[in-house]
């Protein structure tokens, strides 16, 4: 902890029944300032919610972009209006499919897909988000967006005239869990909604390294909070590292912009770069532009 007050990042096991906004708050009703998370959570959803506090907010965005793992549980033949456990059911028909069934159609949903986001979402349209719109009983048209599924197979299936088919995903940013369930039940002539979701990682963020609210709630209260802190650069790791002598740290600090002949070969150009000092410590986060490496995020 700084005379700033604290700043990193912790990595938060979110618990059913919580919304994303309420974790964001009862942090900061224990530890105060700045606090923000990266990639909402549904309240029925548990697992890896990545919390920043202090100038660590400012680099959650590169966090939200990462790919996230999944373990998802369906329950097939019965639909519900949210696409969940949280919403009335609409319709409900035996669907007594087979593991083999399952796997049959998985192949048509890895790799890149269109999806619809669901009404329940906090996709905007004409300026609102559909989850209030829906809330009003009002359906509009939304458009699809591309997402990649990177992997995608089937974990469990009891057979039954409404088996709860569990399956694990990894997949881009922006994909919607609940809508992968239904299209796979609708792909072997049905319908589903999801009865359990549980984020496992964020890139190489993963939830076995997190702790509850309650573990931050206390660690706050005994003033050891950095007991439950990940520095910004370890929890950065995935992009990749450029780290400058003591003179050229004080030019990153001080938001110059640095030659691009520091970009390691076989980095790609369109990903952005941390930028640490000689012992490794995040000054600031760079990126390719027009022949130099230019400053994004530049830490105090």
């Amino acid at each position: 902890m700084t005379e700033r007050g604290p700043t990193g990042f912790l990595l938060v096991d979110k618990e059913t029944g919580w919304t994303s906004h309420d974790v964001v708050a009862k942090i900061r009703g224990s530890i105060g300032g700045k606090v923000g998370h990266a990639g909402t959570l549904d309240p029925m959803a548990t697992g890896l919610l990545v919390v920043g506090i202090g100038t660590a907010t400012r680099l959650l965005r590169f966090v939200q972009v990462a790919d996230k793992e999944y373990l998802a549980t369906a329950l097939f033949g019965v639909a519900t209006d949210s696409l969940d456990a949280d919403g009335a059911v609409l319709t409900r028909e035996p669907l007594p499919v087979t593991p083999e069934d399952v796997d049959a159609v998985m192949e048509r949903f890895r790799g890149p897909i269109m999806q619809v986001p669901p009404m329940v979402s906090a996709r905007r349209v004409e300026g609102r988000r559909l989850y209030d719109l829906a809330r009003e009983g009002k359906i509009v048209e939304r458009e699809a967006r591309s997402v990649t599924i990177h992997q995608l197979e089937l974990v469990d299936l009891a057979p039954s005239d409404y088996p709860e088919v569990t399956f694990r995903t990894v997949c881009t940013t922006g994909t919607y869990i609940r809508t992968l369930g239904d299209d796979l039940a609708r792909a072997v002539g049905g319908r589903a909604h999801l009865i359990a979701l549980r984020r496992i990682r964020i890139g190489s963020l993963n939830v076995t390294d997190a702790f509850s609210v309650d573990d931050v709630v206390t660690a706050a209260e005994e003033g050891a909070i950095d007991r439950v802190i990940t520095g910004s650069s370890e929890t950065l790791s995935d992009l990749p590292e450029i780290r400058v002598d003591d003179d050229m740290a004080e030019a990153v600090r001080n938001g110059r912009e640095l030659s691009d002949v520091l970009l390691p070969e076989d980095v790609d150009p369109e990903v952005p770069v941390r930028i640490g000092d000689r012992h490794g410590e995040l000054l600031a986060v760079y990126r390719h532009e027009r022949n130099a490496l230019r400053p994004e995020v530049v830490l105090p």
